[in-house]
């Protein structure tokens, strides 16, 4: 009898006793599924196209190509302000943005770290984007599609005090 999860197990050795429970597509909907799962076709036609060995830029370029002609708006270069206490301390951009729904950040390097999960991470906190795709363009084509819901954006206050506003 099915309960909607399918039995995995993984390869990864820190894990290899581990039975992995899995949601089946059809009984779980992630944020804007369709638009990622297209982005994510555009990337794989692109790699296959490219391969692996050029700079992040070319594949940015490619990538508007691509996904302009798969009907998709896209913007490269997205602003990403960082506000602290109503000023602004910082500005980055995004590599590119897809119907205005999907930050996306390129890489071309051996393959995907912390470092740019982080990136990407921090990129989707400082905006009222939600979900961020990380597409590796290294020698072998890596994805990870990362959510950062808005409820889990608010300022959280710290209840010390500073320890420079106590007189001795």
């Amino acid at each position: 009898m099915s309960h909607g999860f399918s039995r995995i197990s993984t390869d990864n050795p820190l894990s290899v006793r581990l039975d992995w429970l899995v949601i089946n597509n059809s009984t779980c909907s992630l944020k804007y599924a369709d638009l990622t799962e297209k982005i994510i076709g555009v990337f794989y036609e692109v790699y296959n196209e490219l391969g692996h060995g050029f700079l992040e830029s070319t594949y940015a370029e490619a990538m508007i190509v691509a996904l302009q002609q798969a009907g998709l708006s896209a913007l490269r270069e997205a602003s990403v302000l960082v506000w602290f206490r109503g000023t602004k301390v910082g500005q980055y951009f995004a590599d590119l943005l897809v119907a205005d729904t999907i930050l996306i950040e390129l890489k071309a390097a051996r393959g995907i770290e912390p470092a740019h999960e982080a990136q990407l991470l921090h990129y989707l906190r400082a905006t009222e984007i939600e979900v961020g795709l990380l597409l590796n363009f290294g020698v072998r084509p890596q994805f990870r599609r990362l959510l950062f819901d808005n409820a889990r954006k608010k300022i959280r206050e710290n209840p010390c005090k500073s320890v420079a506003k106590v007189s001795a």
